[in-house]
């Protein structure tokens, strides 16, 4: 009988170390589900080949109607549904069909960002490893537990934790919102920048009408000329807005001499005055 400390690895190593595009997809995966290291990769493709093997050895007993296999079969369909890795009616080929995104999609870390009680994988991770989440009314600190459908309904921030105050900080804004599945693509990175500069230049536009219907009462209210305006602005936005202002400005103008004719009844006074100021002018030049 062993040391109960030194238990032995629950996992599988790569059999080669140096292989390119293994290592490529195990950095995909740590990337894109905020994993610690390559040994949490390993314990998943562990579990899955665990899963896959007992499949196959299944396949080949019922085949010769075995009536074990068969009590088996149904023991092990039984648990990967309440895992909620297969549906009631598959079969053992769905079994087969499993891939290992399967299997950290069930980790508590992962259920926890989808639930939106995290911003990120990580800081998932960070919740769950501190003591914040908990699955029902106990406290889960383990990121890689793999939990069924009747707990992932129960996961929720733990009632002794800061979290749970609504106006924390650090709390996502809005909880219990759809997430994207956890990472980005290249492709899914230029196409949400796209989709952010079209929304800037929206708000841009719809600046530039304020500054300029602004800009166009002021100069109305001056007294200044709509080609003038039209000049300055430059735009197709000034040039459309002036016409539906320029009738206002010719009633203001209007409106200003009656209110003169009414008070002194000599609208035409301050003309006079500005011809003699005129002439002396040009007497003096002479």
């Amino acid at each position: 009988m062993g040391d109960p400390k030194f238990s032995r690895r629950k996992y599988y190593t790569p059999s080669h170390p140096w292989e390119k595009t293994r290592i490529e997809k195990e950095k995909e995966l740590i990337k894109k589900y905020g994993l610690k290291n390559k040994r949490e990769v390993w314990k998943a493709q562990s579990i899955l080949r665990n899963y896959r093997m007992q499949a196959r050895e299944l396949m080949a007993r019922t085949r010769f109607g075995d009536p074990q296999a068969f009590k088996e079969e149904e023991l092990l369909k039984k648990k990967l549904v309440r895992l909620g890795l297969i549906e009631t009616d598959s079969t053992l080929d769905d079994i087969l069909a499993l891939n290992i995104e399967d299997i950290l999609g069930r980790r508590l870390q992962t259920i926890t960002y989808l639930k939106g009680l995290a911003s990120t994988p990580k800081q998932a991770r960070q919740f769950v490893s501190h003591g914040h989440i908990r699955i029902g009314d106990r406290v889960v600190n383990v990121p890689g537990r793999l939990l069924t459908k009747k707990e992932e309904e129960e996961v929720a921030y733990s009632e002794y934790s800061p979290l749970a105050n609504e106006l924390h900080p650090m709390r996502p804004k809005e909880e219990g919102a759809p997430v994207p599945p956890p990472g980005e693509t290249e492709e899914e990175r230029e196409a949400r920048k796209e989709r952010e500069k079209i929304k800037l230049s929206k708000k841009a536009k719809k600046v530039v009408e304020k500054v300029v219907k602004a800009s166009v009462e002021d100069a109305v209210e001056e007294d200044i000329p709509v080609d003038v305006v039209e000049e300055v602005i430059g735009g197709e936005k000034g040039s459309e807005a002036p016409p539906e202002e320029a009738p206002e400005a010719a009633e203001g103008e209007e409106a200003k001499p009656s209110e003169d004719a009414e008070a002194g009844e000599t609208p035409e006074t301050p003309a006079p005055p500005a011809e003699k100021t005129d002439q002396p002018d040009k007497e003096g030049g002479e």
